[in-house]
């Protein structure tokens, strides 16, 4: 199986960390110690700016989260289409050519499903089969193509998409001054992104996918995840991610890599979901690898912000596209999640 495409897409408002910050300031009507508090957690994200499917101050206009749910399908739809094509374009493929179509996201709600809507918008073929999966949160892009590369398995000629939307802007809650939101505000960014990938017997310039690992960690509940109410989505989220990150990630990926007969020093390349500057610090020492190594999440959390399952599909097409790694060098795609867990896909160029 081989990854034929990767194509994000990103809604057209973009701000600045300054600009979120001041805004978050003045519309909580935050006293000076505060403010000075807020400030400190925008900066410690790590993050310059993101996109926004909305304005800034358009945020504090809407009250209900059913208002915020639909205009996560709309600019949902929008930005999913955009992706789908871009990705279809770049592998050559038609749309009538997909027989798996799988769909993540953690920051909407809808039935029927995205994909299911995007059907009606891209000539899939009526065959086609569905999955739409949501709750693994930034862990689901690797997941996708995990399992996408399983079904292609048994479909040598087949091909396979992947779609990521997270509008993680839409799940504010403008009452809510928790630390957790608080570096939420500062932290998630909203993109889409998709993945192309065909069985073994199609041409693709790409990387050939070897093998895949999920790792669940039981009694990880509360790490991460939502609290959905009457208001809408509630981050869940622990200090315990980075610790977590550090003791596990390496661990984890030596017994992976020790299956398929290798270990660490074979990777040539790291395509790691950046979760944040703890998170990835601590992933890149459990791993034993630089922060040149990991340098494109570190770059994708600066100018784009953690877009959650989109993320890690960034930063694997701006490796693909950036940093193309040499014919017949290995490579490592990993994510963690809700759950707790973690996604290893292992990638041969």
């Amino acid at each position: 199986m081989k990854i034929a495409s990767v194509a994000s897409a990103f809604p057209e408002h973009y701000h600045e960390q300054a600009q979120v910050s001041e805004v978050l300031e003045r519309r909580w009507e935050l006293d000076a110690e505060a403010a000075r508090r807020l400030r400190g957690l925008h900066r410690n994200c790590g993050v310059e700016g993101r996109h926004s499917v909305l304005p800034l101050e358009r945020y504090f206009e809407i009250e209900r989260f059913g208002e915020f749910n639909d205009l996560w399908i709309e600019s949902a739809l929008e930005l999913g289409e955009r992706a789908i094509r871009a990705a279809l374009e770049r592998a050559g493929l038609e749309a009538r050519e997909i027989e798996l179509l799988i769909f993540t996201t953690v920051t909407g709600l809808a039935a029927p499903s995205l994909d299911a809507r995007l059907m009606n918008r891209i000539d899939f073929r009526t065959d086609t089969r569905r999955m739409p999966l949501f709750g693994l949160g930034c862990v689901a892009g690797a997941a996708g193509i995990a399992r996408a590369a399983d079904f292609l398995a048994a479909r040598p000629r087949g091909a396979a998409l992947v779609l990521s939307v997270e509008l993680c802007s839409l799940t504010f809650q403008r009452a809510d001054q928790r630390p957790a939101h608080v570096i939420s505000t500062g932290l998630f960014g909203d993109g889409a992104a998709a993945a192309v990938l065909v069985g073994a017997q199609r041409e693709a310039a790409g990387p050939r996918i070897l093998a895949s690992r999920s790792v669940f960690y039981p009694d990880t509940e509360r790490v991460m995840g939502w609290d959905i109410g009457e208001h809408g989505f509630s981050l869940v989220l622990s200090p315990d991610v980075p610790a977590i990150a550090r003791e596990r990630l390496g661990p984890d990926v030596d017994d992976f890599l020790r299956e398929q007969g290798l270990t660490r020093s074979a990777i040539a390349f790291w395509a790691c979901h950046p979760g944040g500057p703890k998170v990835l610090e601590a992933a890149g020492e459990s791993l034993g690898v630089s922060r040149e190594d990991l340098g494109l999440s570190w770059d994708s959390l600066r100018r784009v912000g953690n877009l959650s399952s989109a993320s890690v599909l960034h930063v694997l097409e701006r490796t693909l596209a950036e940093r193309p790694p040499a014919r017949g060098s290995k490579g490592l795609l990993l994510a963690m999640g809700p759950g707790f867990c973690s996604e290893l896909v292992l990638l041969e160029a």
